[in-house]
Parts: C-alpha cells; structure tokens; sequence
C-alpha cells in the first residue's frame, strides 16, 4: 500500500486519505492524566515503545461528483521535519491546488491549518471557498492566551503565530457556520466540541454508505480504551471527554466507517464496543 496516499470510494464519491507527513509526539502528551507504569504497560500491549507516539497527520480529499473537497490542510512547508507534503501529494494524485473547490479546517491547530498559505503567505487553494465553524474562528483570531492546555509556553506561542499567519489570509474566501448544517451535498458539518471550541467533525454520505471523520475528536486508538486519558491539547478537557464517550457510542452503534486523522494510516475502521470502552478495528486495506 502506498503510504502517502490511500484511495476509496463512499458510494459514487471517490475519496482519497493523503498523508501530510509523520510526527513524533511525546508519549505524555497523548495522556497527559494516565499513570506513568500504567501508560508504559499499555504502550507495550501496542507495541509502542514508551517515550514517543508516532502519529500521522492525515487529511482527506473528496470528489462528489459536484465538488472537489479537501478536509483540513496539514502543517505545511517548514513547521517540523517529515511534514508539509500535502500538496506534492495532491499533485501525485493527480489534483491541482485550484481544482479544490472547498476547504473545511476542522479545527485551528498548527497541523490543521498550517498548508493554508504558500511561501509567499498567500492562499494555497486560491479558488477555494474555505469553511470553518464560527467560534473556531473566532476564538483563534481573538488571541487567546492558551492557559487551559498543559503544553510548553513555546508550542502555545507557535500554535497562536501560525494560527495569525495561516487564517487571515483566507478571510475574503471564508464561511463560517454556527450550527450542524449541510456544507455540499453529502457532507455534513457536525459539531465535536472540547478539543477546541469549535472542533469540527463530518459525515460523508452517497448511495446508502457513509463516512465519519471525527478529526481529532479522538487523536490515538488508545484512547478507545482508555476514554478518560485525554491529551495534553484538548483545550476543554472535561467537554473533549464528554464528546469523545459521545461520538465513540455513536460510531459503534451506527457501525459507522471512520477515519481519524492521527491514526495509524490511512486512519480508516470501524469502533467496536469492548466492555465498559471500545476497540478500533483498521479497516485492511492490503491489496
């Protein structure tokens, strides 16, 4: 399977899961309330290796027949090594930055917004109609200080520098909406609030199939069975655990197909009810 790329049809649309890149995260940032030996054992029972969590940062493409849709835009050229190659992706898939009609930005995080603009700050989907939900927006260009999130004082800076150098220059091409609306057809803006406030998820329907992409509504499959470790970037930790029991409930019982953007890629399967949590089940996708 090609790793930066992964193409799938939901109905008549064709969509395609593009990777933007890897990025090593402390583990304690994933879970920053689990217990230090407890978090160690079950970092082994995955076969992770205590100290870092490999995540990659995944966006999706969709072509509905009526609109080309890119969902968020990854962190673009120079935030961190192994990212920002989105758009060399795009192009080997064959799509060009002005065929993209519609960009939706799930939420204001760096590795969400940081492919907005080019080199020259300018809008890197220049024809495209960019939305977002409206008090996403509003708290991002309000200037928030961050003092909620349990990060280093340096990545609070950065997450509110790129979030003034990547969401103004879209402001002329931008729609805000405010509640759970319908943004083309068959994609549908949900709302999945506590990550941050106007956190973003979407369902995906045509011809009787569906897809959910829950963004970063949960980050890790570790998180399904442990739904009270929360990360370190969940700026309302109480809410983004409520929502996160939320959507894992829905998604199990709808038997939905998701993809999540910072698991293992492409981030597609299915939540599974496990006990008193839940199991993610990777759709296979080996040819």
């Amino acid at each position: 399977m090609n790793t930066e790329i992964y193409v799938f049809k939901v109905g008549s649309f064709q969509c395609i899961a593009v990777s933007d890149g890897i990025f090593a995260y402390p583990d304690h940032t994933f879970f920053v309330n689990a217990p230090k030996e407890r978090l160690g054992k079950v970092l082994r029972q995955h076969n992770i290796e205590p100290g870092q969590i490999i995540a990659p940062w995944t966006c999706l493409f969709i072509n509905t027949g009526q609109n080309r849709v890119l969902v968020d835009t990854g962190g673009g050229r120079g935030l961190a090594p192994g990212v920002g190659n989105l758009l060399p992706n795009l192009r080997a898939a064959g799509i060009r930055p002005v065929e993209i009609d519609t960009v939706i930005l799930t939420h204001g995080h760096p590795d969400h917004i940081g492919g907005n603009t080019d080199a020259d700050g300018k809008p890197a989907f220049p024809t495209a109609r960019h939305v977002m939900w409206k008090k996403e927006w509003e708290f991002w260009t309000s200037g928030p200080d961050l003092e909620e999130l349990e990060v280093e004082t340096n990545l609070k800076e950065l997450m509110l520098a790129l979030a003034r150098k990547n969401l103004p220059p879209v402001q002329d091409q931008l729609d805000l909406v405010d509640r759970e609306t319908e943004i083309v057809p068959g994609i549908q803006a949900i709302a999945a609030p506590g990550h941050t406030p106007g956190h973003m998820a979407l369902t995906i329907s045509s011809s009787d199939e569906g897809l959910v992409s829950i963004a970063d509504a949960v980050l890790h499959p570790i998180h399904l069975e442990q739904p009270d470790w929360r990360p370190a970037f969940d700026l309302a930790g109480e809410q983004a655990m409520a929502t996160r029991r939320r959507f894992l409930d829905w998604l199990a019982a709808e038997k939905a197909l998701v993809i999540a953007s910072h698991f293992p890629f492409p981030g597609l399967g299915h939540v599974i009810r496990k006990g008193e949590g839940w199991h993610w089940e990777p759709l296979e996708t080996t040819r």
